[in-house]
């Protein structure tokens, strides 16, 4: 089975729902999975914007959850009280935790969550942020996942 991520707040291509964006709530969209390799140690989450004018932009960072894990619910709290571990990290706003869609541009940007199953425990402290992430899930990625929405702010539309 491959590993696959799905949501009922970010449908692939479609427009993400105001609620989870800086124009509504700003609350984390519900996230689930299947397909987690048997040999998965941890795993590590991202969201980021990759049409933002200041580059990649990462909204959510979320690292060393156990693979027995299934989901992640909607409105997860920075604090990250889960069962058997996980952590979050800090996103391109300088918080930790959850930062949703808000684009500045006028433009619709593509928002891009991606799961990855990692041979490894990555031994980051809290608030680690993307970059770091990344640097330390290289070469340990057994598989990956990868879902995409778009947003553009309410008033621009």
């Amino acid at each position: 089975m491959t590993l696959e991520l799905t949501s009922t707040a970010i449908v692939e291509g479609e427009m993400i729902s105001s609620q989870y964006t800086c124009d509504g709530d700003d609350v984390s969209p519900p996230l689930t999975w299947v397909g987690v390799p048997d040999q998965t140690e941890r795993l590590a989450l991202v969201l980021e914007d990759i049409d933002s004018v200041k580059g990649v932009w990462s909204h959510w960072v979320v690292y060393d959850m156990p693979p027995e894990g299934k989901e992640l619910s909607e409105g997860v709290s920075p604090t990250f009280p889960r069962p058997g571990g996980g952590l979050e990290g800090r996103n391109d706003f300088g918080n930790i935790g959850y930062g949703g869609p808000c684009p500045s541009d006028g433009k619709t940007h593509r928002y891009v969550v991606r799961l990855y199953a990692l041979d490894r425990r990555l031994g980051l402290t809290p608030g680690a942020t993307r970059e770091e992430v990344l640097e330390r899930i290289e070469g340990h990625i057994i598989e990956e996942a990868e879902l995409m929405g778009r947003y553009r702010r309410l008033a621009d539309r």
